[in-house]
């Protein structure tokens, strides 16, 4: 069983300083990672209809200057999407970003959802089994760029060839690779490529169309991870982010306005496994039992939540 750790998801800032402070913040409140993410819409149309917040910062730029504001804190992006870079490009740019930060990256990687925000961003959206094809092409790319060997990798998405990789990155045999998703292809994928296995949110409807509830459902990607895993399962991490946070002596109270909100019944939300609601004592038990059961050991707040949610890190961290 992994040891539990935390990390921050920061969307915003105005500023350097704001930035900047974020990251100290985070790094202060003993939490050992500050990701980004890679999502480019600002307000407008687009934006509302991706249900995506107004992203303020581009990843790269922000994870190096977060990585240069600290000295322990680990950066990294939760997670890119394959369909918006050069595989090339960003292999280099992160190995830089290993280098420049003393072996503090983490690389998150995805096959991309938002249909809406591709069309926005004038990229086609090929359906899922292609994205999925270029996912795994991306990565063989990056760990073979990464390596320092001399390429030849000539893929339909991905191609690197005649040239070798530079510069190496710090952490050997390479920094830690994030891979994310909620379906079986991507997760199996995950399993078998991945240092850590980012599990997406399970839906909030009382029965999914698989007949399985949110902690069924949630059970069932952590056993298909496990089952693709195999003899690797244990060097696994799995990483999950609660879709809602609320530190309170009054959970049946924070539950029933959330619930209103995402016209969910009150008890759902409650026992759903990217909720988390209660005292402190109450969640810590309740990401124990977790850990048991759905098997997140990295659990990533949002901003907005680092310093309410800092206690229960501090109670679980490296346990």
């Amino acid at each position: 069983m992994q040891l539990f750790r935390f990390a921050v998801q920061g969307t915003r800032a105005t500023s350097a300083r704001e930035w900047r402070d974020l990251a100290r913040s985070v790094q202060d409140l003993g939490y050992t990672t500050l990701f980004v993410a890679d999502h480019y819409l600002g307000p407008g149309r687009a934006a509302r209809e991706s249900r995506l917040p107004p992203q303020h910062l581009a990843p790269i730029t922000a994870m190096a200057m977060a990585a240069a504001s600290t000295e322990t804190l680990r950066v990294g992006c939760r997670v890119f999407c394959v369909g918006y870079h050069v595989p090339a490009v960003l292999a280099k740019e992160m190995a830089t970003l290993d280098l420049l930060s003393d072996g503090r990256l983490e690389f998150g990687i995805g096959a991309g959802w938002s249909e809406r925000e591709f069309t926005a961003l004038g990229l086609p959206f090929a359906a899922a089994p292609q994205r999925v094809d270029q996912l795994e092409e991306v990565v063989t790319l990056v760990k073979a760029h990464w390596s320092g060997d001399p390429l030849d990798l000539r893929g339909e998405f991905a191609t690197a060839v005649d040239f070798a990789g530079l510069p190496l990155p710090v952490q050997r045999p390479r920094p830690p690779i994030m891979i994310g998703g909620s379906r079986r292809r991507v997760l199996s994928f995950a399993a078998r490529a991945a240092d850590i296995v980012s599990i997406a949110n399970v839906p909030f409807d009382e029965v999914n169309s698989a007949g399985r509830t949110p902690p069924e459902e949630a059970t069932h990607r952590f056993g298909v991870v496990q089952d693709a895993a195999g003899e690797r399962f244990g060097d696994l991490e799995i990483e999950s982010s609660p879709f809602f946070v609320r530190i309170t002596d009054e959970p049946e109270a924070a539950a029933a306005k959330l619930a209103e909100a995402l016209h969910t019944p009150p008890a759902v939300l409650l026992n759903h496994p990217n909720v988390l609601i209660g005292t402190v004592d109450e969640i810590v038990d309740r990401l124990q039992e977790r850990r048991e059961v759905f098997g997140p050991n990295y659990i990533t707040v949002q901003q907005s939540e680092a310093e309410r949610f800092a206690p229960v890190a501090a109670r679980l961290a490296g346990k």
